[in-house]
């Protein structure tokens, strides 16, 4: 067992290296949705699917071993749909069935770094995807009449925040978004609705895209955000008191612009995989949940740094 099972393969950096290596021959992206899941026999089926094409080689090299007792691993990379071993024979089949489960059995820890470098990986195409679909998508993204820009209108890189009025991490956000334009005055920041909590939300998100035509966004915004829970209840009487004309405000949320907006916001996050609120865009990458001034502000330096690929 261990540095004699495969033929080049003598520590455990190096079968790790050797099984991630060989993905591209795979479908990297249906192994990655199973590794997300913490089933452990989703890994183990990924190992051996990925360590039978490393190994097969090495098949009649060594002396047969008989088939193990224990064929768990063995089912688990048959019934793997990336890819088959039909061309094998029964008894190449289970030679190769010995060596992974003997090799794994020796070092466990390989399923573990297995399942972190491909997700890495995952993490690396989704973030290419989500680029590409940002510069697709820019116009509706950092542009769309129906979202408040706040700080710099003209600022060289935007934060757009995806939020609802009923997140207790998207009130916290408002001051930190306070504090990032004091400290950066040319940062540009928009603000998309995305109420996920329900219809006092959704009511809550409409009215506020309305109150942009009396000019009173931000002070509702916020006298909203200080509130514990906003409900159809009470939106009316805190517009009154940010000031808002509420009859006309009343009138203004019929149009079923801001509808159309919300549900191009919703698919949007989908889209790019923010399934939570807050949810960032700066520039081209997505931040999922609560990002402090200081991280943004990080953030904002790489992009400044590497260049613009959306803004």
């Amino acid at each position: 067992m261990g540095t004699d099972t495969v033929a080049t393969a003598t520590t455990t950096d190096q079968f790790l290296a050797r099984i991630t290596n060989s993905m591209p021959a795979f479908n990297q992206k249906s192994m990655f949705g199973a590794l997300a899941k913490p089933q452990g026999a989703a890994i183990a089926a990924v190992i051996v699917v990925a360590a039978t094409a490393l190994i097969a080689s090495a098949v009649g090299e060594r002396t047969p071993t008989p088939p193990v007792a224990d064929q768990r691993l063995a089912q688990a990379a048959i019934a793997a749909p990336a890819a088959t071993v039909k061309s094998f024979t029964g008894a190449q089949r289970a030679e190769i069935e010995a060596i992974i489960k003997d090799y794994l059995l020796a070092h466990p820890e390989v399923m573990m770094e297995v399942s972190k470098e491909l997700e890495k990986r995952q993490a690396s195409v989704q973030a290419e995807d989500q680029k590409k679909l940002i510069v697709e998508r820019k116009a509706s993204i950092f542009k769309s009449p129906t979202d408040f820009v706040f700080g710099n209108p003209q600022g060289d890189v935007s934060v757009v925040e995806f939020f609802d009025y009923n997140c207790g991490w998207c009130k916290k956000a408002v001051d930190e978004l306070t504090k990032l334009t004091k400290a950066d005055p040319k940062v540009r920041v928009v603000f998309k609705e995305l109420p996920i909590f329900g219809e006092n939300s959704a009511f809550a998100a409409k009215a506020a895209m309305a109150s942009l035509k009396q000019g009173k966004y931000w002070d509702f915004h916020v006298a909203l955000m200080k509130e514990r829970q906003v409900t159809k209840d009470n939106v009316f009487t805190i517009a009154a008191k940010a000031g808002l004309n509420v009859d006309q405000l009343k009138k203004d949320m019929a149009d079923p612009v801001y509808e159309a907006a919300l549900k191009e916001n919703a698919a949007l996050a989908q889209a790019l995989g923010i399934e939570g609120t807050p949810g960032f865009i700066i520039d081209a990458r997505v931040n999922v949940g609560f990002v402090p001034a200081d991280g943004i502000t990080q953030i904002l330096a790489e992009v400044r740094k590497e260049g613009c690929k959306a803004c």
